[in-house]
């Protein structure tokens, strides 16, 4: 761990940034917020003063918590700011100097790095839904009263499969020898825990893709929530234990279905000091590391039988986007289902303002960027939404509540198996 201010903030790679206002437009909270300090370069500028001991890390707080974290500035910046390790810096820094609890601890320690609370949560999530509690609660308004404006996440839950449907998935499956490849599933925390149906989707696309699909029993977390709140040591720890976790068979790819998760797992080198075992380590895992989109182009193993007579667009992860770099795969996945007309977005690059948890911390700003989305949503006429990301999806889903819309979110994935794909060969 390092031990200077300045280390830790990252000050050194704030002097890249040479103030030249390129990612102003890009940065969805300069737009909506219109302050100086909720652009990139103003938070980098703020972070070099507290780094120098001209301002105070409480001043770097609410700028800081306000970023997204979405990436899209490093996607226009003409001298490659690596504005991502200046905002985990920072974060980090903050995180130091606030209090703890036992509740966040427990949450992030405990719980997310944990497949039997996920699973327990899916299950508790399950009962809720099909014992009739969700339908009482609803009527009566009792969610209102929950913090954090759970009553509005809760709505746009997918029905949960039961406790049956979890124990039953197995570790391995394979249906076509020689496979076409050697797949090792990362199926995260919440992505298994709420949209586990999902998860059982990408899979069953992946075989009949002729892949042989293994979940590795000792991933965990990808840490991406942990990193995104400042816990960076506790993420380089959830790192260490699914770089381990994937190195047991020699997979030729490390397929995951959730933007962020990916984002946080392509990023796994630079968590660790080059010339290092564990840099060295991270980077054969890296190399290895794809979103399911990638991997089915790649593949080239399926055709799609059934004819889906609906417009959708496209709302595209930012991280999947903008960290991972996959940007036509899904577009050519949706093409190439028959019967779907797709209309993209006229700002595909523009946030929904999910971010992790940033709509549940920071709702009210959530709502106005994702009101700037739904414009966009809206003006193509579409009558569906398709997403790349557990965050996306339920933000996209409530953003429909919102608008009165008669649409539906649905993921990727999700779509792809509605349109009953069929093995080529």
């Amino acid at each position: 761990m390092t031990n200077s201010l300045k280390e830790r903030l990252n000050y050194d790679k704030t002097f890249d940034c040479v103030q030249c206002g390129y990612c102003l437009p890009a940065c969805p909270t300069y737009e909506t917020m219109e302050k100086e300090t909720h652009s990139p370069r103003g938070r980098i500028n703020l972070v070099k003063m507290v780094a120098e001991g001209k301002a105070s890390v409480e001043d770097l707080k609410e700028p800081i918590e306000k970023c997204l974290g979405c990436m899209a500035c490093t996607t226009v910046c003409p001298t490659n700011v690596q504005y991502g390790e200046i905002f985990e810096g920072a974060k980090r820094v903050i995180d130091e100097e606030r209090p703890r609890g036992l509740v966040e601890d427990f949450l992030f320690q405990s719980f997310f790095p944990s497949s039997k609370w996920m699973n327990t949560l899916g299950n508790a999530t399950w009962l809720y839904q099909k014992s009739g509690l969700q339908k009482v609660s609803q009527r009566f308004g009792l969610t209102k009263r929950a913090p954090l404006r759970i009553h509005e996440f809760e709505a746009a839950l997918p029905s949960m499969p039961g406790p049956r449907n979890r124990r039953a998935r197995a570790d391995r499956y394979v249906r076509k020898r020689p496979a076409a490849a050697k797949v090792g599933f990362f199926k995260g925390c919440v992505m298994d825990s709420v949209f586990f149906e999902t998860n059982q989707n990408t899979v069953e696309l992946l075989l009949r893709s002729g892949a042989e699909v293994v979940f590795p029993e000792g991933q965990t977390c990808c840490g991406a929530l942990h990193a995104h709140t400042g816990k960076v040591d506790q993420s380089i720890e959830l790192a260490k234990r699914n770089i381990e976790a994937f190195e047991e068979e020699g997979f030729d790819y490390i397929v995951n279905n959730a933007g962020g998760c990916g984002a946080r797992l392509v990023e796994y080198a630079h968590m660790f000091d080059e010339g290092t075992e564990w840099h060295e380590r991270a980077e054969r895992f890296v190399d290895r590391v794809r979103d399911i989109s990638e991997v089915l182009v790649e593949l080239d193993g399926l055709v799609f039988e059934k004819e889906l007579e609906r417009t959708v667009t496209y709302q595209p992860s930012c991280h999947l986007r903008n960290v991972q770099k996959v940007t036509s795969e899904p577009l050519d996945l949706i093409r190439r289902i028959p019967g779907v007309e797709l209309r993209e977005l006229e700002r595909p690059e523009f946030c929904c303002g999910s971010a992790g948890v940033y709509n549940i911390v920071n709702y009210e700003d959530a709502m106005d960027i994702l009101n700037v989305k739904m414009q966009d949503v809206c003006g193509t006429g579409a009558g569906g939404v398709v997403t790349s990301n557990p965050g996306c999806h339920l933000q996209m889903k409530l953003g429909v509540e919102r608008e009165g819309l008669g649409m539906d979110a649905v993921h990727l994935v999700d779509l792809l198996v509605e349109a009953d794909p069929r093995p080529k060969w």
